[in-house]
């Protein structure tokens, strides 16, 4: 996705938003409730069209205005509120739209048989003639998954889905998220506001904050944004960020601290000695490190207003 601008009347929900997804990969997209997570998604499924941008599927580029265009080009999502008729068995629900008949009517005996199969095969545990309002909201969550799957997508995606679920069913959530790759080949994207969820099943990760991509990268890169650092004061932080720097040593100067790599013992006693020898004496000396919700708290602007 390519500069993707989503205006309303009152409102730019996604503003010039650059996504890219790998195939065979779980990517997540993060952010806060009303950053454009579920717009963007919405985009991409057709279920709303962007004001300006483009998508490309495979680098080619695709219009998509509706689900049923999203379909064919191997698209699914499970939204955040089911889309599911409670009075319906699970089987109407996973092949309606795309219902195997016998001549002109429907053919129910086909259709369980298929979504059984399907059950089977994923592993579940429901029961294809079940109602789907006598189902718990994993056991639905389920159904929806199986919907896409049952139209053949390639790539699925997931607006919160553990909203509403147990720990036991956010955990059983979590595995099978992380097998749809390896077990079927799918690519997934994820998309949550919480980031100790994503910490556990992503490859990838997009933050999303006021319509933009503020980050995407691997979730492997976002580790390494929190490594420790050396945090120290000296009589003259600014003479001091200057020495460093003319003898290469990165650092930075942020709220009265110089920060710099994590050093050995024996050369942070090097490092003292070389300031003492320019006169500026190491006043406190302490090791850091941002945690993940530091670090969203940063790339979504929400440290600047605590």
């Amino acid at each position: 996705m390519r500069g993707i601008v989503k205006q309303y009347p009152l409102v730019r929900a996604i503003d010039g938003a650059d996504f890219t997804v790998e195939q065979g990969e779980i990517h997540s997209l993060l952010g806060e409730n009303g950053a454009g997570k579920s717009t963007l998604m919405k985009i991409l499924y057709g279920m709303t069209t962007p004001t300006a941008g483009e998508v490309r599927v495979f680098g080619k580029p695709v219009a998509i205005t509706r689900p049923a265009q999203a379909i064919a080009l191997g698209i699914g999502m499970v939204h955040q509120h089911f889309m599911l008729t409670p009075v319906m068995t699970v089987a109407e629900n996973v092949v309606i739209g795309s219902e195997p008949v016998r001549g002109v009517f429907f053919d129910r005996k086909k259709a369980e048989a298929q979504v059984a199969a399907m059950i089977d095969e994923y592993n579940f545990h429901i029961s294809a003639t079940a109602k789907v309002e006598t189902l718990s909201v994993g056991e639905q969550q389920r159904v929806e998954i199986l919907k896409a799957l049952y139209r053949g997508a390639d790539l699925l995606i997931l607006d919160e889905p553990t909203n509403g679920l147990d720990p036991a069913g956010i955990q059983e959530m979590r595995e099978l998220i992380r097998s749809l790759p390896g077990r079927f080949g799918m690519t997934v994207v994820v998309s949550s506001h919480l980031l100790s969820e994503i910490d556990q099943m992503a490859d990838h990760v997009g933050i999303i904050r006021e319509g933009r991509l503020v980050f995407q990268d691997t979730l492997s890169a976002l580790h390494a944004r929190s490594c420790p650092r050396l945090a120290l004061r000296t009589t003259d932080n600014a003479g001091a960020a200057r020495l460093l720097g003319e003898n290469r040593v990165p650092c930075t100067l942020e709220d009265g601290w110089l920060t710099l790599p994590l050093l050995s013992d024996a050369d942070a006693a090097s490092l003292s000695r070389f300031l003492a020898s320019h006169r500026m004496d190491l006043l406190r000396m302490e090791e850091r490190q941002k945690s993940l919700e530091d670090l969203f708290l940063e790339l979504t602007g929400r440290e600047e207003s605590l």
